[in-house]
């Protein structure tokens, strides 16, 4: 089982070494901002590396939403992450469910999750693996909840969809943690990665703040719990850089009796 941290994007494999880390996830790209991710000078050494590389792609992609001069936009930006992502050897693209403007039918914003995949599928298909994240808040979002989860899933089911489970925002959500995993997998089959982060926040609250596993307001031994169950590498989002990541990595690695990369 890999484990390992959400890092700074212009060294991943020191900030791995610094963390005992052998997975790390990062931007290619401003995550506030629409600039496509530019070629890299560190491909070669990040294709050959042996820490599992993730990407995560900006938080501004929509691709739900029926503003067009958003939708469109998101399209071609995971579109062009997701080829960006490829070419350094990561194993997945990471991206938020998105959501529709109050109003709106949140049915469309299915319909315009499938059509993302269409539009892909018609450019030759996403260039590795993308994996839709859960959201913390939102009443139009197409992803916090597991009702609307399995109405996105069945929306995209003539295509190959990864899924990133993430316990801070399942928490903040409104989804209790206990057998969360089998629930999610009913809907999705799979779970690729966990973000394995505590919350700042109450149950139910929807608001999107990490904490380190020993703080926050979830039992750390549940977030334990979804990682062994889900059976898929984990990836730290919490603060307090390599200090605090490295305490989270390695109380994970204790409680799941998994060595660290030079054991």
């Amino acid at each position: 089982m890999r484990i390992g941290a959400h890092v700074d994007s212009a060294d991943p494999l020191s900030e791995a070494t610094a963390r005992a880390a052998d997975a790390v996830q990062f931007f290619l790209s401003d995550p506030q901002g629409w600039k496509a991710p530019k070629p890299r000078e560190d491909a070669d050494r990040l294709r050959a590396a042996e820490v599992d590389l993730y990407v995560h792609a900006p938080y501004v992609i929509n691709v739900a939403t029926l503003n067009n001069r958003i939708r469109i936009p998101s399209r071609k930006l995971l579109l062009g992450h997701a080829t960006a992502a490829a070419e350094i050897g990561a194993k997945g693209l990471i991206v938020h469910g998105g959501h529709v403007n109050a109003g709106d039918d949140l049915a469309v914003g299915f319909d315009n999750w499938r059509k993302t995949f269409a539009y892909a599928a018609d450019a030759g298909g996403f260039a590795l693996p993308v994996l839709i994240e859960n959201t913390a808040g939102g009443d139009n979002a197409c992803a916090r909840r597991l009702d609307a989860l399995a109405r996105l899933w069945d929306a995209l089911g003539d295509y190959e969809v990864g899924f990133c489970l993430d316990t801070c925002h399942a928490h903040a959500g409104g989804e209790e943690l206990l057998d969360l995993v089998d629930r999610v997998k009913a809907i999705t089959g799979r779970i690729d990665l966990v973000h394995a982060n505590n919350s700042k926040d109450t149950f139910g609250s929807g608001r999107d703040r990490h904490d380190n596993l020993d703080g926050g307001t979830i039992d750390p031994e549940l977030v334990v719990a979804v990682i062994r169950a889900a059976g898929a590498p984990a990836i730290v989002e919490t603060p307090g850089g390599v200090d605090g990541q490295g305490a989270d990595i390695t109380f994970l690695r204790d409680r799941l009796a998994v060595g660290s990369p030079t054991a």
